[in-house]
């Protein structure tokens, strides 16, 4: 590997410890609008996400849930992403997330409010990873697609992709 691809690497492993062990969006909120709930069976990640909405837009996100340093920084980038965005831009976010893990689109197309989930390219040369990388994207998702509902969770399977 050259050395500035290492280098690369070390800062890119380097932002997602950073994400995992950060408390941002951690903890569920008591009145939320939007719930949804996605497991990995395959790995045991889990993910629980709860939201508010403030108008067109999302309001506040957090998550609860358990899993491997890929899974809970991407959720945490995730979070931080898609908070205050407006919910049709939130789900072309999401795709725009996914096309970049799923059909290799490079990451000089990423819209700037993913710049930090660029830290993720790598998954994609470990097939297995994607999974865990797109979890919480695909929770959100479901929730959004299912829109508001207080006292229903939208569950999501991985297998499900």
């Amino acid at each position: 590997m050259p050395e500035g691809d290492a280098e690369l690497a070390d800062l890119y492993r380097d932002v997602l410890i950073d994400y995992y062990r950060s408390p941002s969006h951690k903890g569920k909120l008591e009145t939320p609008d939007f719930h949804s709930h996605g497991v990995n069976p395959l790995c045991g990640d889990e993910v629980e996400l709860t939201m508010t909405k403030d108008g067109e837009k999302i309001g506040q996100v957090r998550y609860a849930g358990h899993g491997c340093v890929i899974s809970q920084a991407s959720t945490v980038m995730m979070a931080e992403a898609l908070e205050g965005a407006e919910f049709g831009r939130a789900k072309v976010l999401i795709e725009n997330f996914r096309d970049m893990l799923l059909r290799n689109a490079p990451i000089s197309g990423l819209p700037e409010e993913l710049e930090e989930a660029k830290a993720l390219e790598g998954v994609r040369k470990f097939p297995v990873r994607i999974k865990c990388a797109l979890l919480a994207w695909n929770t959100m998702k479901l929730g959004l697609d299912q829109g508001p509902r207080k006292a229903e969770t939208a569950e999501y399977k991985e297998s499900e992709r």
